[in-house]
This record gives C-alpha cells, structure tokens and sequence, in this order.
C-alpha cells in the first residue's frame, strides 16, 4: 500500500523553525517569555510583566527586570544605544540590572532570576513590587550610589 502523501513530505522536509520553542522541561516557578532566536534579534524581550536582555558586562548571563518604574508604574522601555532603561512619564532612568541611575524614582526596578533551557528564554517572576503613585519628587536628582 503507498504511503499517504503528506507523511512522505514531512519526512523529507524537516521543520528548522528557530522560533518554535524545543519541548523541554520548565522549573518550577520559571515562564517561557521567548526565544532565543528572538532576544538575538531584538536584543531584549519585553513583556508587562518582566523585560530580559543579555548582561552587557557579560553577554553570557541574563538580566530580568520588573518594567514598571518605581515611581509610579509607568513601562520602561530599554535604549539599546544607552544600555540603559528610560521611564516615559517622568524620565527616571535604569542601569541594565534595574539601579537607578537617576530619578525621580528613588527605588530600583525588581530582578528575577532568568535563564535560557534548550531554545527557550524563562524567568522566575516574584511578586512585582508596589508603586506609590502619591510618591513625591525628590529635590535632588542624581546617580544612586
């Protein structure tokens, strides 16, 4: 009997789609946010609830942050020619590992552990940090020692 034609195509037209996540087993606690192939691409993923890019120190490790300023909540959005996340709403701005650098957000954005399993990029998202939306400016603005 002949073998169906669809099952002879897929046999010789392997998938090579980078994109399609590998099965593999998640930690508990860890999230697929993207692949590989999409953070070299893009250099950072972002989601609402946490933003990934390669350390810029140490392209070998992950950094996750939690992307809502500390201020009051705004999405952050990373400035790949600065290395360096930047608030829209009042112009706080963040080291790449979350410190700030200067406000008037005084405090850092939230890290979770992050790291790459087979084609998949996962973080560990905690409970995100509150945001006082009443928080007042600080007088002085300056790098966060």
């Amino acid at each position: 009997m002949a073998e169906p034609l669809q099952r002879r195509i897929a046999q010789t037209i392997p998938n090579k789609d980078p994109a399609k996540p590998a099965t593999t087993k998640i930690d508990a606690g860890f999230k697929v946010i993207g692949t590989v192939a999409e953070l070299e691409k893009n250099g950072y993923l972002q989601t609402k609830e946490v933003a990934v890019l390669r350390n810029p120190s140490n392209p070998q490790k992950l950094i996750a942050v939690n992307p809502k300023c500390t201020h009051q909540g705004c999405d952050v959005k990373w400035v790949t020619g600065e290395k360096r996340y930047t608030c829209p709403c009042h112009s706080s701005n963040f080291e790449a590992n979350g410190d700030v650098i200067n406000g008037p957000a005084t405090k850092p954005l939230a890290a979770y552990p992050a790291k790459i399993v087979g084609t998949q990029v996962l973080v560990k998202i905690v409970a995100p940090p509150s945001v006082d939306p009443n928080q007042k400016t600080p007088s002085g603005r300056g790098r966060r020692n």
